[in-house]
Parts: structure tokens; C-alpha cells; sequence
């Protein structure tokens, strides 16, 4: 036996094959990329052993949500969406009103509204850190699912608090290092599952072998991540609430993702080009620590003054006094 027979590595292989030979004339495990592959695979398994449920591995964030409605809805039929949810959920739901998807926007610390087909909720909700009221959600009738994106499965598994679907931008967190675009389905029914294996089958919005590694190479580090990311952004929240130039702080107690508002788009303009340390840029989760004026993209939606803070693994003293310095500015 030779040596590379015998030993086997700890990183998962990259296959990147397109396709492979059948077996005894019928297709494997494995045949086409476009419906699955060994890299893709793995990476859902543990992608679903996280989350409790079935795995599916799309090319972004925004395709995995697509596909929950393309896939599992009608012409005609409605989301209720829950209010300061992540504004490209709601783009893409406009987006599809061409095909008679409707949406309602609904207050998700109450009950979803009656006569909807499925309710949308966002744990915490980007860029207002609200939480969703699990228990009432999961009284209603329609299907459920949970964007648990800034939280990780780390800090809510909401197929345990009974909703039947979650979805995550695996480009954020679960990645981690602002290096690979992907999105993630998980459900917690085998008949969803098999519907959106079909849908993205025929449809082929698939992410690549390589970024199914960086998925499954940020895996590896996620829960120590997340937690100096959460100690980080838990010492930053304490000291912005207590801060002049600082009028509202949103966190919701864990996870590295916050935001507060300064008094004008002026301010925030200010504070957002005077970081040295923090980066100006878009996007979170990443090791990086970064900030942004969420009113560029949102307009009106969000106060103009509101900062979007994403921490990352630089030491908190220093996080700190970079955005100290920021503030001071104004």
C-alpha cells in the first residue's frame, strides 16, 4: 500500500469535477455538479448538522431566498415580511411581484397576519437587531422561515422554535472571511428539501466546489469567531450607549453585529471616512471590523443618521479608540 493510500488529510478535498462515470450503467451518487457534488455535499451536511435540519448549498444569499419562494409558492400567493428586515429580501420580493408574488410587511415581535402563505422572519433583523416572537409565528398557519444570518446557528436554531425553513448568507458569518459568495437553505421537512434539490437542479443556482471549501474552511473556526466577535460588539455596545455624539443603540446581546445612529446623514458621513482601524465597507461577519451609512443603500427606510458596525477579530481596546476618535469628529 502507498503512502497517499494510507493517509488522508484533515482539510475535505476540492473535487472540482463537472461530472462523473456511472456505475453499472445508472447514474451515482454523483453525475452532474449542477445537481450536486462530493465538495457541496459535505459542506451541507455540516451546514445541516448545525442547523438540525436538510442543507442545500446555493451560489448567494439572495438565491437561496429566491428559491424559498420561486420554489414553494404560486402566482398570487403572499409573504408576510417581517418590518426592518433585510432591504434586499424585500427588493427581491418586488422583484418577483411580476409573478404575482405579493408581500405585507408585519411587526415581527407580534403575530404574522392572517391569510398569508409564508411568514418571513429575521433573527435578528438587519439593520435593526429586532427579534422575532418565535412562539407566535410558529402558530400560524402558513410555513415559516428564518433568516438567522447575523445570529448563526450558534445563537438561534430556529428549526427548534418551530420554523420549517431557515436560510442564511453564508457569505457572512458562516464564511467568514469575506472571501466566498454562498447562500444556504436549511429545512426541517424531507418534502422541502427534495422540492428545492429540484428547483436548484433545474434552475442552477448551485455554488462551486471552491466555495463550498471556504464555506466548510470557515466552519471550522466559526464558534470562536463568533464568540470574540460577540464580546467585541457586547464592550462597543456598552460604551456607545453612554457616549454624547450617540443617540439610539441596537443590540440584541450576542453576536458581532450592531448599529446605532448619530444625529444627521452629515454625522454619519463623518464618522463613517474618519475610522482608521475599521474599514468603510459594506457587508459583516467578516474578520475584519467594518462601517457604513445603511441610508446610502436604504434611503428612507432607515434614520439618516444610522451606522451599521460589524466587528471583527482586531482587539476591542483597539476597536474601541478607533471609533472613539470617529465619533469625536462630530
Amino acid at each position: 500500500m502507498r503512502w497517499w493510500t494510507r493517509v488522508r488529510g484533515v482539510s475535505t478535498p476540492i473535487d472540482r469535477s463537472t461530472t462523473w462515470p456511472y456505475e453499472d450503467g445508472e447514474p451515482g451518487a454523483f453525475s452532474y455538479s449542477r445537481f450536486s457534488s462530493p465538495t457541496v455535499a459535505e459542506a451541507e451536511r455540516r451546514l445541516g448538522a448545525l442547523d438540525g435540519g436538510h442543507a442545500l448549498l446555493f451560489a448567494s444569499g439572495s438565491a437561496a431566498c429566491t428559491a424559498v419562494v420561486l420554489a414553494l409558492l404560486e402566482p398570487g400567493q403572499t409573504v408576510a415580511l417581517a418590518e426592518g428586515a433585510y432591504y434586499g429580501t424585500g427588493a427581491m420580493l418586488d422583484e418577483l411581484a411580476r409573478w404575482g408574488i405579493r408581500k405585507v410587511e408585519f411587526d415581527q415581535a407580534g403575530s404574522p397576519p392572517d391569510g398569508v402563505d409564508l411568514v418571513w422572519l429575521e433573527a435578528p433583523s438587519n439593520p435593526f437587531l429586532t427579534l422575532p416572537d418565535f412562539t407566535a409565528a410558529a402558530a400560524h398557519p402558513a410555513r415559516v422561515v428564518c433568516d438567522a444570518t447575523a445570529a448563526t446557528p450558534l445563537h438561534v436554531r430556529p428549526l427548534e422554535l418551530g420554523c420549517e425553513l431557515v436560510v442564511h448568507s453564508a457569505t457572512k458569518y458562516l464564511g467568514g472571511h469575506d472571501d466566498a459568495l454562498a447562500g444556504a437553505i436549511v429545512c426541517k421537512e424531507t418534502t422541502d428539501y427534495v422540492r428545492l434539490l429540484e428547483y436548484r437542479s433545474r434552475t442552477g443556482p448551485v455554488a462551486d466546489a471552491d466555495t463550498a471549501w471556504l464555506v466548510l474552511r470557515g466552519l471550522d473556526t466559526l464558534e470562536i469567531r463568533v464568540a470574540r466577535q460577540s464580546e467585541t460588539a457586547r464592550l462597543i455596545a456598552e460604551r456607545l450607549r453612554s457616549h454624547r455624539a450617540v443617540e439610539v443603540v441596537r443590540y440584541p446581546g450576542f453576536g458581532g453585529l450592531l448599529s446605532f445612529d448619530v444625529p444627521d446623514a452629515d454625522a454619519a458621513r463623518r464618522v463613517e471616512t474618519s475610522t482608521q482601524l475599521i474599514a468603510n465597507m459594506t457587508s459583516l461577519g467578516g474578520v475584519t471590523s467594518r462601517i457604513e451609512a445603511r441610508a446610502r443603500w436604504e434611503g428612507a427606510r432607515v434614520p439618516p443618521g444610522l451606522l451599521r458596525l460589524s466587528v471583527g477579530l482586531e482587539d476591542p481596546e483597539a476597536v474601541w479608540a478607533d471609533l472613539e476618535q470617529a465619533l469625536e469628529r462630530i
